[in-house]
């Protein structure tokens, strides 16, 4: 397995995971600071993960994260995830690298979609927001605000009709994302923090608030076919 797009000399793989199972000594369901939320809103078939939309017993939307808090961390590499997004206003899927460190909350946002959002994507012919752009961000974590890069990329095309690979490779002092090999970002800025991996579908902020148009259940699933990590050789 090599990184896509790069030289397969230069890496040397350090985690895969293909999702045949789902490893509950490898991933968290939910963010350190809450619970799971006890309404089932994912599942792992067909050799994927699928997060969808979903009200909970109170009929609200609700946030899933699987993450590795606590069981899987690394420090520079090269990190790829292969996913298909969901569609629907106020949907917010991502694949990003973080850590919590005392008060310091280094992150490193490898794709993130605001499909209801204004120039995140369209609406098709039956109302529903379609995502055709993500961002790659970082943040640096030493106080609230401290964003060190940001950058959109709209890919011209349907991100939840296929899937596509979003990457970094993060060196000590640059991260380069890429979409499906292509480099999108660059960002030059020191990042020496151990981070973890985290997979989510959370709701709101520049996508809207999910309501009846966003279309709920398996069918409009965030699908993730595998998360990689490569260190450098």
């Amino acid at each position: 397995m090599t990184p896509y797009g790069q030289n397969a000399s230069d890496y040397a793989l350090t985690f895969s995971e293909e999702f045949n199972s789902l490893d509950t000594n490898l991933w968290n369901d939910h963010m350190w600071y809450e619970g799971s939320n006890p309404t089932k809103n994912y599942a792992v078939e067909d050799g994927k993960l699928k997060i969808w939309p979903q009200r909970d017993a109170s009929g609200k939307f609700f946030n899933r994260t699987l993450d590795t808090d606590g069981k899987y961390y690394q420090k520079y590499g090269y990190f790829e995830v292969e996913a298909k997004l969901p569609k629907g206003k106020g949907t917010w899927p991502a694949f990003w690298l973080f850590n919590h460190i005392n008060e310091r909350r280094p992150e490193m946002d490898i794709m993130e979609a605001y499909a209801g959002g204004e120039g995140w994507g369209y609406k098709d012919g039956s109302g529903v927001a379609i995502p055709n752009t993500y961002s790659a961000t970082v943040w640096v974590g030493d106080y609230e605000g401290h964003q060190a890069g940001f950058k959109m990329y709209n890919a011209g095309i349907d991100l939840s009709a296929d899937f596509h690979k979003y990457a970094v490779k993060w060196e000590p002092n640059k991260q380069t994302y890429y979409f499906d090999g292509k480099e999108v970002a660059t960002v030059n800025i020191s990042m020496n923090d151990p981070m973890y991996l985290m997979l989510d579908l959370w709701f709101g902020s520049a996508s809207g608030t999910p309501d009846d148009s966003t279309p709920q259940g398996k069918d409009n699933s965030y699908e993730v076919n595998y998360v990689r990590a490569w260190k450098f050789n």
